[in-house]
Formats: structure tokens, C-alpha cells, sequence
């Protein structure tokens, strides 16, 4: 990029805000954070400390008026549609956190607006930029596995200090967003999806692991499962098996911990985001396993790849219509878990034709 850094304003410094996205926006490339909106006097002192300098304000509005390039919306779940439609009416570029909307139709009418209005408009995506996930795709595109069969993928945490989350729209829609949207990037689209929901008893409804599988178009077999409670060892991440040969890789490169402990990439440099040969890959065959050096992890390459589109000078990092595809596939997991059967996706494209 030549010329000034796209100035980022960021809407809501709760966990998510705070965490996973200022630190990245200051570290990308081409990127400023140039202001925060955040009404609560406790997050403008974390913030006045995280960033010495960087203006809280205390609307959209506000942030406007004092001119940014683009804005991130980090706020709840509930939120994330009225504050992208109106980033788009006032004509800024906006990144949406995952998940994106509550439902495949809503996020459909939102792209569309966007669309209309000649707004800019990106997903942040940030888990297809984990070593583990970069990983398999440089496997997957070698050829070395021969056809491919199945994929398993396991997103697994243990549970949070202070209960599991009642926002955010389970984990259906928390961990559901990444691993099928990384589903969906790598075997392509799905016409058929089962699914079972675990939801935890006297909780209130509070789900906390799920099961989906998916038929893609292009014959692969997806099995994904995630969980916000995990109470035992941490299965392999990924798991691809193929004609010829079999990938297992682990997770993962650290990109969480070290942000939550209030790392950055702008400090860690080459460090960030590598994984120690321990937890390196392998590619079974034969009962030979061959061992795959992993990719490093990247999360602020969104944010500088979203500076490049802002400026005109490549698409958005995340396509908003593949955002609004895995939301149709979590739409039709929640109601295989529902209805206990298999739901079928064909004759519902994600973008207009």
C-alpha cells in the first residue's frame, strides 16, 4: 500500500473489541485505530491504557463526524445488523464480526444494502488465517492425500471462568461460524446438512456442543464439532482422509492466549503466530507418518488485507456472500437438531443470480 493508513474506528471494546480486534488493527499493515465507541467508563480506561491516545466516542455518529476511512463492529450479536446498516448509510466500509447476522435472510437483506449503496462490506473471518487451517489448505492444494473423502474438524474450549455465554447466539452460531465457513472454503458448497445440539439441562436453554455433517457438492463428507465446555483432551483439529493418504493436524498457533494475555504481533514480530514442531502435522500412508511444517498464523491480515480493499486495491478479505452461505448452513443445523432430520439446501443460492 502507498499513501496514509486507513483509519479504523471500532465499535465496542468489550472482550471481543478489546482482544481480538484493536490489537490486530494497529499491528496491520496500512491500518490505524483511530477511535473507539464505547459508552462504559470502565472499557475508556482500559482503553486509555491499551491505547494511550485513541478518542472514545460515544455513537457511530460521533466516530463519523470526526472521520474515519472504515469502521469494525465488535458489539454483541444483537447489534450487529442496525450498526452495519447504518455504517452503510453513512457511506464508511465496515468489517462485521462473526456471526454476522442471526439468520442466513437477514444477513442476505444486509449485503444487499451494502450492495445498493455501493458500501464496501467484509466478514471478519479471522480463523481462516490460523496456522492449523492455512496447514491443511497448502495440503490439501499439493495433491498428496489423492481424492478426498471426509473431513473432521474440532473446535473445543473449555469452559469460561463465569459460565457459558447467553449472547452471541450459542454455539451453534459462536463456533459454528468458523468451522463450517472453513468447510465451506475448502470443499466448497453444501446441499445437505444433519445436525444434534446439546443443550445443557436447567441452563436456561444454554447450549454448549453440537455435531453437523455435510454433504458438500464436490462429494466430501464434512463432521464438524464444537464445544464450550470441552472436559477432556482436545482431539486433532483436523483430520483429512483421502484416497491416497491421511492428514492429522493439530492446533494450535497461540493467536488467542497471547492476545488475552495481551501480546501483539506488532511486539511478538516472527514469533507470532508459529507453532512448535511438536505439535507440527503429519500425513500418514502406509503406516509411515511424514511430518508437515506448519503455516504461521496470521489474524491481522485481514484487517490489512480490508485496508487493501478499502483503498480499491483488492476484494474484501472475506466475501460477505460466503458469510451468508455458512449462515444458511447454520440455519439448516439448527433445524436438523430441531426436527432430528437430514435438511436439504438445494434451489437456495446465497447470492442472487
Amino acid at each position: 500500500m502507498t499513501g496514509s493508513p486507513v483509519r479504523i474506528g471500532l465499535l465496542g471494546y468489550g472482550k471481543g473489541g478489546r482482544y481480538f480486534h484493536a490489537p490486530l488493527i494497529t499491528s496491520a499493515e496500512g491500518c490505524e485505530l483511530a477511535g473507539v465507541v464505547t459508552r462504559s467508563p470502565d472499557r475508556r480506561a482500559d482503553l486509555a491504557v491499551d491505547h494511550p491516545g485513541v478518542p472514545a466516542y460515544g455513537s457511530l455518529a460521533e466516530l463519523a463526524e470526526a472521520g474515519v476511512d472504515a469502521v469494525a463492529v465488535t458489539t454483541p450479536l444483537d447489534s450487529h445488523v442496525l450498526l452495519v446498516r447504518e455504517a452503510v448509510e453513512r457511506g464508511l466500509p465496515v468489517v462485521c464480526d462473526k456471526p454476522f447476522a442471526e439468520d442466513a435472510a437477514t444477513g442476505r437483506d444486509t449485503v444487499l444494502a451494502a450492495e445498493r449503496a455501493g458500501v464496501l462490506l467484509s466478514v471478519y473471518q479471522n480463523r481462516r488465517w490460523d496456522a492449523d487451517f492455512l496447514t491443511v489448505r497448502k495440503v490439501l492444494g499439493s495433491g498428496v492425500l489423492g481424492e478426498v473423502i471426509s473431513f473432521e474438524s474440532r473446535m473445543e474450549q473449555y469452559p469460561p471462568e463465569g459460565g457459558l455465554p447467553t449472547t452471541g447466539g450459542g454455539v451453534l452460531r459462536d463456533l459454528g461460524s468458523h468451522v463450517v465457513d472453513q468447510a465451506l472454503v475448502l470443499f466448497g458448497p453444501v446441499h445437505s446438512v444433519y445436525a444434534e445440539l446439546r443443550v445443557l439441562p436447567g441452563e436456561d436453554g444454554v447450549e454448549d456442543r453440537f455435531f453437523a455433517a455435510l454433504h458438500h457438492d464436490s462429494g466430501v463428507r464434512s463432521h464438524l464439532v464444537g464445544s464450550l465446555a470441552s472436559s477432556g483432551a482436545p482431539s486433532p483439529r483436523f483430520r483429512v482422509v483421502g484416497s491416497d493418504a491421511t492428514c492429522m493436524v493439530e492446533d494450535d498457533d497461540g493467536q488467542t492466549a497471547r492476545l488475552l494475555a495481551g501480546r501483539t504481533p506488532a511486539v511478538d514480530g516472527d514469533a507470532w503466530g508459529t507453532v512448535p514442531e511438536s505439535r507440527w502435522g503429519r500425513i500418514h500412508r502406509a503406516g509411515v507418518a511424514e511430518i508437515v511444517p506448519a503455516r504461521t498464523g496470521s489474524w491481522s491480515s485481514f484487517y490489512a488485507g480490508f485496508a487493501r480493499a478499502v483503498c480499491g486495491e483488492a476484494p474484501p478479505p472475506v466475501d460477505p456472500w460466503e458469510a451468508v452461505a455458512g449462515l444458511e448452513v447454520l440455519d439448516a443445523a439448527r433445524w436438523s437438531a430441531t426436527t432430528g432430520q437430514v435438511v436439504r439446501l438445494e434451489g437456495r443460492p446465497s447470492r442472487p443470480r
